[in-house]
Formats: structure tokens, sequence, C-alpha cells
């Protein structure tokens, strides 16, 4: 029987807020009470956006959180090369090919007639149009993006948690870039060559990123990549406004809380209960959570943090 894999895979272009500890102890808690093998990836290539020293502190609040992984950190800055070489894949099998649009191009071309339609879709404006990446470079000033080719298929996938999922790619996004135009690899293509790479075969992540999962499968059969993957995706942490909890919702960092007292117990305490293990907020160790975890026992609707939350955490 083959190991199971997972990764926790944190993005360093901020703090770790409660949203992102609640998902990545979901993804702890299946890993040990099913004996997974969990490894730790940062996923830095949004380099605009990562913040210096945000890695190393997202990793300290985890570890402080009581988070484990087997082996040390794998950077996705540091992989520039096996990217590439995925890319060069795809484009060889012609399967990739050059784009110089703009955001602003594909927004004009989603205003045409049927918007309804076409909103938020690519509509193949490059595709065919360049014999080859030095047609495009002499084309533009701008370096060109790269995008993988979709087909009008329907790619099905069931996920262990949010049930049976369908995607027609061709018109929930269109051709995808893969490849951005300053040189670095888009996130769909690393994050498929880096799991594949690593045997990672299963993947706990928030629901946000459930199109994400159909790119990716797709990118795994134009590459041919090993292995087949399970997926966990699980509802966020949401306001009260029902919007994705951020910086409007005030400071929700593991590290804000820590500073002002909370105990990693505590915390453990509340994202317990939020994963509906625990009958109300109260201390918890990482043991007890994982004796009493049961994946059916996790909510299906998004969790919504509250005042009462903020001050039992804040509470002496």
């Amino acid at each position: 029987m083959s190991e199971t894999i997972t990764r926790l895979a944190p993005s360093p272009t901020g703090a770790l807020h409660l949203g992102n500890a609640r998902t990545f102890l979901l993804n702890h808690l299946l890993a040990r009470r099913n004996g997974w093998r969990v490894l730790m990836r940062i996923e830095d290539l949004d380099s605009p956006r990562v913040r210096a020293g945000s890695a190393e502190d997202t990793l300290d609040d985890l570890s402080w959180l009581g988070l484990e992984w087997e082996e040390p950190p794998v950077y996705q800055s540091r992989r520039t090369d096996a990217y590439q070489a995925a890319l060069k894949k795809l484009v060889a099998a012609g399967l990739a090919y050059p784009c110089l649009c703009s955001r602003k191009d594909i927004e004009l071309a989603a205003g045409a007639p049927h918007r309804d339609e076409t909103r938020g879709t690519y509509p193949g404006t490059c595709r065919g149009r360049f014999a080859d990446e030095a047609q495009a470079r002499a084309a533009s000033p701008r370096p060109p993006a790269w995008r993988a080719i979709v087909d009008d298929v329907e790619i099905t996938f069931e996920d262990r948690f949010a049930g049976k999922q369908r995607f027609n790619l061709s018109v929930e996004g269109g051709d995808f870039v893969v490849f951005r135009s300053h040189g670095l690899a888009a996130y769909q293509l690393a994050v498929t060559v880096d799991d594949a790479e690593s045997g990672v075969n299963a993947i706990v992540r928030a629901d946000d990123l459930l199109d994400s999962a159909a790119r990716q499968i797709h990118l795994r059969r134009l590459l041919n990549l090993p292995p087949e993957v399970e997926y966990w995706h699980v509802p966020l942490v949401e306001g009260e406004d029902g919007r994705r909890l951020a910086k409007r919702h005030g400071d929700t960092r593991l590290s804000y809380y820590r500073r002002r007292g909370a105990s990693a117990e505590r915390m453990l305490g509340l994202l317990g209960y939020w994963c509906g293990l625990l009958e109300r907020r109260r201390e918890a160790s990482m043991d007890e959570l994982i004796g009493r975890f049961d994946i059916s026992l996790v909510p299906k609707e998004p969790v919504v943090f509250t005042r009462a939350d903020d001050e039992y955490l804040l509470k002496s």
C-alpha cells in the first residue's frame, strides 16, 4: 500500500491569521489521525507581495501551535529550474502558447456581447497567434506570459469533504497562465509540479481553491504526472459581514494574540471549537484534538469569527 503524503503550504505574503490556522490545523489533524506523512512548502513565488521575514514568522507560529512536519521546508523560489522544465515540456507538445494580453485587454474582451457568459474567461486571443516565442517577443516590448490550453470538456472529481465537483475550464476561466511575463512560474504550474515531485497525494485546503484543483488536475494530465490526488476542500473562516476573514475584520493574526498573552492551548481551543471537536471554547491540547478528530464533525458551512471569539482569546 502506497504512503499517503500531504503538505502544509503557507504563502509568506503576510502574517498567519486565524482562518489560515484553522485550515492548517485540519490538515494536521487529518494527517496525524490517519498516519500520513506531512511536508512543509513555502509558496513564495508572488515576489511583489512576499514580505521579508514572513516565512520564518509563519513557521514559528505553526510550531508554537503544535503542528509538525517531517522534513525541512521547501521554498518555491528555489525551484525555478523544475518549473521551466515543465513549461518547456508543455510548449514542445503544443499545449502552451505565448500571450501578450494585458488584464485590461481581457476585461475589454469580456465586455463584448454575452458579457455574462464571458466575464472572467480568457477569450483565447493569443491562441495560435504566434508561431513561436521569438515571434511573440518581436510583436511587443512587453515579454509574453505563457498559457496552458484547455479543452471544452468537463473535469470531475470527488472531493472527500465538499463532494462531487464539475468544472469546464473552457468556460470557467479559459486558457490559464502557467508562466508570468516577468519569468516566474504561476501558482497552478508550480503547485502541480511540486506536489507531483514530492509525492503528495492528499491535499487539504480552503474551498476557495476548488477551481484550482480542476486546473491542477488538467496540468497533471498534460504533463503526465503521478500520483493521483485526493482532495479535502474545507469552508473558509468569515467575518460577521459574510466576507472572507481579512484586515477589515481587525487584527486576527496569531502573532497578535500571542503578544497579548494567548496560550497555544487557548488558541487550539478556539480552533478546535470551530472544527466541531469541542462543545465550547476552552483550552485544549493538540493530543486531545487529535484524539477527538472526526472529519464528519467539521461544519460544512463557513465558520464565522465573532466578537466572542476575540474576547475569549484575549481573556487572561
